[in-house]
């Protein structure tokens, strides 16, 4: 199976080196990279140049936007440049970070999933931070769904979703309509992958308001959104967190922002929720 990576980055020359290393040294190597200089003023795009010269595999494509960081919208719309610069001769589309590092086996591991059951959809790893010198796992999410920093996706599930959507949020939609269109979604807890910068370091408040939005865009309701805010919150150990999210719900609501899914999509989405709630309560 072919696949194609995509790799969208803003000023990542302390550690695109890195992912990369850890990419072309892959048991199985990717067909096509393609990685996105989003507007950087560091020295990435001239790294990405000499292993480009090294590597045929590798292009480097540059795009200008604004300086302005925004969870979600940023590195998609840096994704979706990236997607322009692609044939339609892959099997699988990976959205990756630019500042991981994969173990080596990671892709061909991957690669076997999606050869085992042709209903596969996605399938990813799990993500470890450095904690006082040891990674462990960046665990902000259940264990079933994988990160927005390593997305691997078949084709036909990519395209059956209506790829990625350039909004806070989008690393949940994907996966829940995979489920509205009965796809699997797989993580593989032996797939151990450094990430070197923790989630969401650099949000603002404004940022922090985008979650309880994107919680409105998902369909999710009030009530879900309250417990998922109250979770998220708790598992970032910032309690402020609760209010903003849910003040970004109620700005979202009060300007009627478009929802991310249909309304039958929106109508899934809160049982799905629910009903994995009451899995975790009872």
């Amino acid at each position: 199976m072919n696949y194609y990576l995509v790799i969208p980055t803003h000023n990542e020359e302390a550690f695109i080196s890195l992912t990369l290393n850890s990419l072309v040294a892959q048991t199985l190597p990717p067909t096509k990279v393609i990685v996105v200089n989003d507007n950087s003023t560091d020295r990435t795009a001239e790294i990405v140049t000499s292993y480009a010269a090294k590597y045929p595999y590798i292009t480097l494509v540059n795009k200008k936007s604004s300086a302005v960081h925004m969870p979600g919208s940023k590195v998609i719309q840096a994704f979706h440049e990236g997607e322009k610069h692609i044939d339609d001769n892959y099997d699988i589309l990976v959205k990756i970070d630019a500042d991981l590092i994969f173990p080596l086996n990671y892709f061909e591991t991957i690669i076997n999933h999606f050869k085992s059951d042709d209903r596969i959809g996605m399938a990813g790893g799990f993500c470890y931070i450095d904690k006082n010198g040891e990674f462990v796992l960046e665990n902000l999410t259940d264990k079933d769904h994988i990160r927005g920093a390593l997305k691997a996706y078949r084709k036909e599930t990519y395209k059956q979703i209506g790829g990625l959507k350039p909004a806070m949020g989008w690393d949940t939609v994907d996966e829940l309509l995979c489920k509205f269109y009965d796809w699997k979604v797989v993580t593989d807890a032996s797939l151990k992958v450094k990430h070197l910068k923790p989630t969401g370091a650099k949000y603002n408040k404004t940022a922090r308001y985008k979650q309880g939005e994107a919680f409105y865009t998902l369909g999710y309701g009030f009530f879900i959104t309250a417990i998922a805010s109250a979770k998220l919150a708790m598992m970032k150990r910032k309690p402020q967190l609760f209010i903003d999210y849910i003040t970004g719900f109620i700005k979202a609501k009060a300007d009627k922002v478009p929802l991310l899914v249909t309304p039958d999509q929106a109508k899934f989405i809160r049982n799905y929720r629910l009903k994995k709630m009451k899995e975790k309560l009872f």
